[in-house]
Order: structure tokens, then C-alpha cells, then sequence
């Protein structure tokens, strides 16, 4: 009698400390999910969709309703993608203020320009400011200029497109038989310049050469001629680098 009470006893223990275990495992399976969540921001709907899943689902808590495995994932996937879109838009917002700063300090605003685009931050250099006409070589007194823009620049890792355009007036000499190769030599002399004495990274860097055709403004007159003689430099939002064909 006495060894089967003893053995009572055992399985009485046995099944409360399952109960325990089991109960131990949900709680933290529960702090876990609710951590993940605290890295990106949602709002109190989806916090209380997820409480409802763990009532539905675990069978601790009475009542709720369930939330699936996928949408579980996406709701977090869409959140982690706008907390970056948000990081990002703030980061290009302080790089802009800081190359704004910069161009009025310097009385550069009538020969250098910033913009905001769907691509990114695009600071566009009227020719004259960085070349001799119908030249690819960076003017000493521009060299400054860029040295302290690369600097600027260099103080994040955000991909750069350096894009070189010119006016519809042909060009032949024997350095540059037509636009297409001063446009293209105007981009990666300031490509190189940047590596070179700026010190930005190379693999962040790209040139590209247009000539004439991607103008901003029509070529009927002289005016319009001198603004689509330029060189743009673009800082690439990511899902611009990321489309670019070298990555």
C-alpha cells in the first residue's frame, strides 16, 4: 500500500511539472515576438492583433482571434521597410542642410544647385564652375570646391552617380571628337578626383556620360545652352543603388 501511494505520489508530480514547463515555454515564447516587435514601429492594432493570437492559439489565455504565419511576416516586413525608408529619407534631409549650408557660405548658389528627387539628392554643377569650355579638366580654383563637397559626402556610404551632360553645339578636336566623349571624360575626372583626393570609396562611385541629350532646358539660346552644360552629381536613395547594373 504504502509503495502505491508512493507511486500516485510520483505521477501527481510528474504532470504538474509538465504544466509548468509548458507554461514557462509560452510566456517566453510570447516575450520573445513582443521584443521583435519593439524594434520597429507599430501601431496599437497590430500590437492587440498579436495579443489576440497568442489567445486564440496557445491556449493559455481564453478567446481572440488568430493572426497567420504570413501575415505575421509581411506586417513585420512592412514595418521594418518604412522604419528604413523613414532613416533614410531623415539621413538625405541632413545631407541636404549640410550641402545647403555649405553653397551659401560660399556664394555658389547661381552656379550650383541642390534638388530633391525620386532617385535622390542630386547637386548639379553649372560646367563653368569646374571646366574651361569644350575641356574635361578640373579648373584649380573648382578643385576646393569639390574637395570640401567630397568631404561632406564622405561622411556616410550612400552610392554616388556623377552624370555628364552637354548643349547640342558639336564638338571636334582631337581630344574629344564629339560630346559623347567630353561629357563622358567631364564625369570621370570628377569620379577620380573624388577617390583621388576626397578619399570616397571607389566602389560607391559611377560615371556616366549623356552628351546632349537629356537636356534641362531647350538649346535656342545661349542661356538655355549654358544650363544643359553640366555635370550632376546624384547621392542614390538604396533602392536606386541597388538598380543599378554594376551591383
Amino acid at each position: 500500500m504504502r509503495a502505491r501511494r508512493g507511486r500516485n505520489n510520483g505521477e501527481g508530480d510528474s504532470g504538474s511539472t509538465w504544466m509548468t514547463t509548458y507554461s514557462d515555454l509560452v510566456t517566453l515564447l510570447m516575450c520573445f515576438f513582443v521584443l521583435l516587435f519593439s524594434f520597429s514601429e507599430i501601431d496599437a492594432r497590430k500590437f492587440q492583433a498579436i495579443i489576440r493570437s497568442f489567445q486564440g492559439s496557445m491556449g493559455i489565455l481564453d478567446g481572440g482571434k488568430t493572426i497567420d504565419q504570413d501575415q505575421f511576416i509581411n506586417q513585420a516586413m512592412e514595418s521594418n521597410k518604412l522604419f528604413r525608408e523613414q532613416d533614410e529619407a531623415q539621413s538625405m534631409e541632413r545631407l541636404y542642410q549640410q550641402l545647403d549650408e555649405y553653397i551659401k557660405n560660399n556664394n555658389l548658389e547661381a552656379t550650383v544647385v541642390l534638388a530633391m528627387e525620386e532617385r535622390g539628392l542630386l547637386i548639379r554643377f553649372n560646367d563653368q564652375v569646374l571646366f574651361d569650355s569644350g575641356k574635361a579638366q578640373i579648373k584649380l580654383e573648382a578643385e576646393r570646391i569639390l574637395d570640401d563637397i567630397g568631404a561632406i559626402l564622405n561622411q556616410n556610404q550612400k552610392f554616388i552617380r556623377v552624370e555628364g551632360h552637354t548643349d547640342n553645339v558639336p564638338i571636334h578636336t582631337v581630344f574629344y571628337p564629339s560630346n559623347w566623349e567630353l561629357s563622358t571624360a567631364r564625369a570621370v575626372n570628377v569620379v577620380k578626383f573624388f577617390i583621388e583626393k576626397a578619399g570616397i570609396t571607389p566602389g560607391r562611385l559611377s560615371a556616366a556620360g549623356y552628351s546632349e541629350y537629356h537636356p534641362i532646358a531647350d538649346n535656342y539660346t545661349s542661356e538655355n545652352r549654358q544650363k544643359n552644360r553640366r555635370v550632376d552629381v546624384v547621392i542614390l536613395k538604396a533602392s536606386y543603388a541597388m538598380a543599378e547594373p554594376y551591383y
